[in-house]
């Protein structure tokens, strides 16, 4: 895990947020991440990211929304959680590098809704809720595809909100988690470590990355 440096709270329209910033030397790039509707910046996909971006010359910064920061269980709607993203932008320009959004679950869904209107150089979508589970024609792929910035889809094998293999075509990369289900977990029958899994996460994000600042 990389060294946190310091936790800031910032105030949005939505309430107070919460950002964790994990430095990197000679920083090229901010990758901010936000949080899932069901969980927190304990994520294993998140903390892995911050735990090795760093190392190549990217800052990582988990956003805790202010739903999450307040003690709620539910968060809200979608529209505001976009206002929380907004009111914690300009702390993440603050460095004067550029910035990447990204997100698991419904943090990659706010981020792709306002990648643009924001500047983000890219967008990370980790575990994109391409439908609800076993709804398929209740999709938004529109908000995915109308990302308009470069965008990478990490997408578990055997996710519920939406298989690879469910994912329209468009200008945007996936890597597939394989047996991945939408917590990134796979079971014991894959033969696989959590440590690889992870693995297979922070290499494609790394590259990625590497490849929006050549």
């Amino acid at each position: 895990m990389g060294l946190v440096s310091r936790i800031e709270m910032v105030e949005t329209a939505a309430g107070d947020a919460r950002v964790t910033w994990y430095p990197a030397e000679r920083a090229q790039a901010v990758l901010a991440l936000g949080h899932g509707a069901g969980g927190g910046i304990g994520a294993r996909d998140l903390q892995g990211i911050a735990g090795v971006l760093p190392a190549d010359r990217v800052t990582v910064a988990l956003v805790e929304q202010p739903w999450r920061v307040a003690g709620k269980r539910v968060a809200p709607a979608p529209r505001t959680l976009d206002v929380g993203w907004r009111g914690v932008w300009p702390l993440l320009e603050k460095p004067g590098l550029p910035v990447v959004s990204g997100g698991r679950s419904a943090g990659a869904r706010v981020a792709c809704r306002t990648a643009q209107e924001l500047g983000a150089v890219g967008v990370l979508a980790l575990s994109f809720p391409l439908h609800p589970p076993g709804r398929p024609e209740k999709s938004r792929a529109e908000e995915l595809l109308g990302a308009g910035v470069p965008t990478l889809v990490v997408q578990g094998g055997n996710d519920p909100f939406g298989k690879p293999e469910e994912f329209p075509d468009g200008a945007y990369e996936l890597v597939e988690v394989p047996y991945g289900d939408h917590g990134f977990a796979v079971p014991k029958r894959a033969g696989m470590q959590e440590t690889e899994v992870v693995g297979i996460i922070t290499d494609a994000v790394a590259a990625w990355a590497r490849g929006l600042r050549e």
